[in-house]
């Protein structure tokens, strides 16, 4: 008796939706994916008018990770594209990963997912009825397995019970999710609320066209790097299975100790007026390489929180007072919530829904829905939505078996309690997850994680640059299934990737040092022809002088 494909409903087309059809497609599934919008990309796609229900990015918008760290695992984004990129090359590679798969085909553009249910059968089949909406017209389909892309970059907070007097205030206050442009800003003093990686690129843009940017923080923020030692990107350096293994001996303060101490040699947190209470390992940290310099010439105030607004002003709760105020700005992050279902055990309270690995719902009878990157790492999430992806459909397929539910639930509250042990409370901080941890944790269930020693035996070279080089993702691609032959090139070539688009001029001493480069039989030779043609001369010389 043939065997009927599975049909897996996929939420959403940005880069969790990508590679969640492709891993449908990897595993012999049949993918739908609904996309309310008319494009891919998701959070990465800029619109100078925000939708609703969609993550809206400004203008300049960069990636806060590297290119080798963030690429799907086996499809390298090209060379020649910046280690940092602009969110419009993030989209050209998105392009080019859904061309080079022909994952396109799957997706239903301006398609809105109005409800999930469960079947009446559910509990023996775990299928879905999905309703979805398009042109005002709604239809409904059975599907066997559901993938939830739709992020966590959807809602904004906006908390102005928390700020007294903002309906007063007389100039103009929005959510940094509204903010497209700069140049509307010229001359104004305004003040930026949050000092996420959104309220200090802002504040940081908005300073070389505004009179004045006030930044406030609740707590002050550790603020790292882009560019790390030798100017290589920052999770290049930071993450690699040697430097792993050595974390492995280090207590939390004893990190905490090193992290800080590196963090306050570029600059003096304290002096800067940044320096929060929580250790640097408490706080997801804050991106920004150019905000000390901002602060050093003036043009950024640290202030702390907003006590109350004026109709023109704004007191902060340490007494000080700033006048004529023209904008706020609330970098207050997002929420994230997922109406569409028609199930208790999948609401969200707080920012927060039990989920095994991040991943599973436990309380379900059947596993058949999964939640794809609804993480917050400190670190690329696409290969991480990639891994989880890959995982979710070899369990839709029944490849994979998951633990019972009491054993799920006990994973669940193990990671909670460890969270919040570990973290400053904050609705920002209930889906962190450490970037090379988690890989490995989701690769282990796959059975894709790396073995060192014994590619050290079998192949040393390769062996040498999975421990000692970063942890890119194609090193998820080396075994198991899903395995791709192109993973040890890709490994191997990674620090050509890296340095290329850097190195887009020769200097003189480079120059010199491909000359001293020449083979020493070649030098020789170069030598004997010098020596031949000066005797040459010389004897042609002499003879005209007799």
């Amino acid at each position: 008796m043939k065997t009927m494909t599975k049909r897996i409903a996929v939420i959403g087309a940005g880069s969790s939706g990508l590679t969640a059809i492709k891993c449908c497609l990897d595993e012999g599934l049949e993918p739908t994916c609904f996309e309310r919008s008319d494009d891919i990309g998701g959070l990465w796609r800029f619109n100078e008018n925000p939708e609703d229900g969609r993550a809206s990015i400004y203008k300049s918008v960069i990636i806060n990770t590297s290119k080798e760290m963030m690429c799907y695992s086996d499809y390298p984004i090209p060379d020649d594209f910046p280690n940092y990129m602009h969110n419009s090359k993030i989209i050209n590679y998105f392009r080019m990963y859904a061309k080079n798969f022909d994952l396109l085909k799957y997706i239903q553009f301006k398609t809105t997912v109005c409800s999930i249910k469960k079947r009446p059968d559910f509990s023996s089949s775990g299928q879905w009825d999905v309703t979805t909406g398009k042109d005002g017209k709604q239809e409904s389909a059975i599907f066997d397995g559901i993938l939830v892309c739709s992020g966590h970059h959807t809602f904004p907070n906006l908390p102005l019970h928390c700020f007294p007097g903002i309906e007063k205030f007389k100039g103009r206050y929005f959510h940094s999710r509204d903010y497209k442009f700069p140049y509307e800003f010229v001359d104004k003093r305004i003040i930026v609320i949050g000092i996420g990686n959104s309220g200090g690129d802002l504040a940081v843009e908005l300073s070389a066209f505004a009179k004045q940017v006030f930044l406030s923080t609740r707590r002050g923020a550790w603020i790292i790097n882009r560019v790390c030692d030798d100017g290589f990107p920052l999770d290049v350096v930071l993450y690699s299975r040697y430097k792993y293994l050595i974390k492995q001996f280090m207590s939390i303060s004893m990190l905490n100790d090193w992290a800080e101490k590196r963090a306050n040699a570029r600059f003096n947190h304290e002096n800067y007026g940044l320096k929060p209470c929580h250790r640097i390992v408490s706080q997801h940290p804050t991106v920004n390489d150019d905000l000390p310099n901002r602060i050093l010439a003036g043009k950024v105030l640290i202030k702390p929180n907003v006590k109350m607004f004026t109709e023109t002003a704004a007191i902060f709760e340490d007494g000080t007072v700033e006048d004529n105020i023209d904008t706020v700005i609330f970098a207050t992050g997002y929420s994230f919530s997922f109406p569409f279902f028609d199930e208790p055990s999948l609401t969200v309270h707080n920012n927060k829904i039990p989920l095994y690995k991040f991943v599973f719902p436990a309380d379900l009878e059947k596993m058949t829905v999964a939640f794809i990157g609804l993480i917050q790492p400190i670190g690329a999430i696409m290969p991480i939505a990639e891994l989880q992806c890959r995982w979710a459909t070899r369990v839709f397929k029944g490849l994979n078996k998951l633990p019972s539910m009491s054993d799920m639930k006990a994973d669940i509250a193990m990671k909670k309690k460890d969270m919040e042990n570990r973290y400053v409370e904050s609705p920002r901080h209930t889906i962190q997850v450490d970037f090379m941890e988690y890989m490995d944790e989701l690769a282990r269930q796959i059975g894709v994680k790396p073995n060192v020693l014994s590619l050290l035996i079998k192949d040393p070279k390769l062996a040498k640059e999975v421990f000692y080089g970063p942890c890119t993702p194609y090193q998820y691609r080396l075994k198991g299934p899903g395995v791709w032959e192109g993973a040890r090139q890709a490994i191997l070539t990674q620090g050509d990737r890296i340095i290329k688009p850097t190195k887009t001029r020769v200097s003189d001493n480079q120059m010199m040092d491909h000359l001293s480069s020449v083979p020493l039989l070649l030098k020789a030779v170069a030598v004997l022809f010098v020596l031949a043609a000066v005797f040459f001369n010389f004897s042609s010389f002499s003879a005209l002088r007799i």
